[in-house]
């Protein structure tokens, strides 16, 4: 079921978005443009282990701007995302409390992203957009964006994307971005992470996590964990829901969707 104003083509042409997000790190940052958008910028963040990775780019067209964030892609990356424990939110006044490791990461990165942002024009509509770890970030990015750059109330769509933060963080977020989809595998493991509660063993300490809002359902089981989740089985299963514009975007853009 469709929350009201999804837009399932735009769903499918985010999803391609994210999948060359891994292209650009594994291919030292070259990746396929599409047709109509120009690239504004790459950025990296930290990750664990102490050297940077790249982790994303900024897209610009006549009509629209995209931030596009990467999933987990290293052994540093899956370490933060066990790093459960929460911060304060800080680029907001009394955001809430989110999740330590993504906090760190897209701290890390989030100066390019601004200065970027704020070469550009302001009035046109911005989508954040990320899989998995990549939609944990893009979640967090868009409070901060809409408070500290020219782009208010930027638009989300993330996919497979575990919960960022607390409830009072959710609160935040639905009222510093706009329109925002939450696509979702109902057999996937990963937005079910980190969970509702949260006890540190040992030291007693709880946290609680909250999903925010909407939620676009998927219901597919492709066998594995691994391929319930993967950036090309949601770009695949999207696609299968309207497979005429998936069809017309993949022939127009030339090694843009994924297999």
């Amino acid at each position: 079921m469709k929350p009201d104003g999804f837009d399932m083509g735009k769903a499918i042409f985010l999803a391609a978005v994210c999948s060359q997000t891994y292209m650009q790190f594994s291919q030292n940052g070259a990746f396929i443009v599409p047709t109509d958008y120009s690239p504004v910028g790459s950025f990296t963040a930290e990750s664990l282990g102490g050297g940077r990775e790249l982790f994303g780019f900024i897209l610009e067209s006549e009509r629209d701007a995209i931030v596009a964030f990467r999933g987990t892609s290293t052994t540093e990356d899956w370490i933060t995302d066990a790093m459960v424990a929460q911060v304060d939110y800080k680029w907001v006044k009394q955001g809430g409390l989110v999740h330590r490791g993504f906090a760190r990461v897209y701290g890390s990165a989030r100066e390019q992203i601004l200065a970027a942002l704020n070469r550009m024009q302001g009035d046109k509509p911005l989508t954040i957009t990320g899989h998995s770890l990549g939609g944990a970030l893009a979640v967090l990015c868009a409070p901060d964006v809409s408070a500290n750059s020219r782009f208010r109330l930027p638009c989300v769509y993330t996919y497979g994307a575990p919960r960022a933060g607390d409830p009072a963080y959710a609160k935040t977020f639905g009222s510093r971005a706009g329109a925002s989809f939450r696509v979702q595998n109902v057999y996937d493991a990963v937005p079910h992470l980190p969970p509702f509660i949260m006890k540190l063993p040992r030291r007693g300490k709880v946290y609680y996590y909250s999903h925010v809002r909407r939620e676009a359902p998927l219901d597919f089981q492709n066998g594995s964990v691994s391929a319930n989740h993967v950036i090309s089985s949601y770009f695949n299963d999207l696609a299968g829901k309207d497979p005429a514009y998936a069809k017309r975007m993949c022939a127009r853009n030339p090694g843009f969707c994924p297999a």
